[in-house]
């Protein structure tokens, strides 16, 4: 994957732009006139995958973020002993928060019964 790119003038992120009538890509900064002509024409696009799980949305990526606590509760899936968990607003109308782990071992989200 490629480097992020800076803008020479003040000092933002690059992002891709196309050129239509050169036909070219060009990295853009979104804060001030600059633009230079891209290395390469790739542009590599990030996307985290989300589920519904009865309800239930959230990232795949939440068993590997290091950032989220992590707790010894057993998955009712695969029985790993390793989760994360979060806190989330409930969508059944009431304002309450529901907790919900996700499996270290394999991905599934469960809430707290």
């Amino acid at each position: 994957m490629s480097n992020f790119q800076y803008c020479i003038e003040c000092n933002n992120m690059l992002y891709p732009r196309e050129d239509k009538i050169a036909r070219t890509l060009r990295l853009a900064c979104r804060n001030c006139d600059y633009s230079e002509v891209a290395a390469t024409s790739k542009v590599y696009r990030h996307e985290l995958i989300t589920s519904n799980v009865e309800g239930l949305h959230f990232s795949q990526d939440a068993a590997t973020d290091y950032t989220l606590p992590r707790t010894e509760k057993e998955c009712p899936r695969c029985h790993h002993h390793e989760a994360v968990f979060y806190q989330m607003h409930s969508r059944r109308g009431d304002s309450r928060m529901t907790l919900v782990y996700v499996c270290a071992g394999c991905g599934f989200a469960y809430e707290d019964q």
